[in-house]
């Protein structure tokens, strides 16, 4: 499977409709290849440095979760759209400073980069603070990259030990991402192990709960469906290809 160019820059409403739709045209036909139902496949859209007012017309065609990996960057939109849409639900997907935690706490419903039980800790005191709870997916670097975050697959039992006495948090799952490289084998190698691994988990009496995987971005989501994303990280493929500040 080769990966889909980046989406047509959307400008309009009708621009991130027609995208959305082929995104969820390409899950589809993901899981219908592997006998799985594309309704157990959720769509996260990733909206980093994508400005306010093109998110609107996103928000207008149907986006409802904003994926962010700067926690600065998704307060300051969650600031700027709580009032217009208290509908929309806000995950952090980033590597996450500690002292930057209760901004998390403060606004988020999700965080799917959770590393540590000293971050897990931390996050656990600010939400008692705030009278909040979050979902929280477990990163496992996967691929064996020194540049991605995350903790072994042979770790991820004991931090999910270590979860249970922080009431706050909620842990629904793993999260990676592949292997930096266009050989489909290494990164499908990067999904199969975290898939193997949340089996490895569910069957040592993880949660029922857990269950999510949280793998694939508009290159490869198709791979990290056929080997069990229930959810799949897209920017480029409904907002076309970003446009960085000089």
């Amino acid at each position: 499977m080769t990966s889909q160019p980046a989406a047509a820059h959307a400008a309009t409403t009708e621009d991130f409709s027609h995208n959305l739709a082929a995104v969820r045209e390409r899950i589809a036909r993901a899981a219908r290849s592997v006998g799985r139902d594309p309704e157990a496949v959720r769509l996260l859209p990733v909206t980093k440095t994508i400005p306010a007012e093109r998110l609107r017309l996103a928000i207008a065609a149907g986006v409802d979760t904003l994926g962010e990996n700067k926690v600065q960057e998704a307060q300051a939109k969650h600031e700027e759209f709580k009032q217009d849409y208290p509908h929309l639900r806000y995950s952090v997907i980033g590597p996450l400073q500690r002292n930057k935690a209760k901004f998390v706490a403060q606004f988020a419903d999700e965080f799917h980069a959770l590393d540590s039980l000293r971050l897990a800790e931390t996050l656990q005191s600010r939400l008692e603070a705030e009278g909040r709870h979050l979902d929280v997916f477990i990163q496992v670097n996967t691929s064996g990259e020194e540049s991605k975050s995350g903790i072994e697959a042979a770790e991820a039992a004991d931090l999910l030990a270590a979860l249970k006495p922080l009431d706050r948090l909620k842990p629904v799952g793993l999260m990676t991402m592949a292997a930096n490289t266009s050989n489909e084998s290494s990164i499908r190698a990067s999904f199969t192990l975290l898939r193997e691994t949340l089996a490895e988990l569910q069957a040592a009496g993880a949660p029922e709960e857990f269950a999510q995987l949280s793998m694939g971005m508009s290159g490869d989501f198709e791979i990290a469906i056929q080997e069990g994303a229930t959810v799949v990280r897209v920017g480029q493929g409904i907002f076309g290809a970003r446009q960085y500040p000089a």
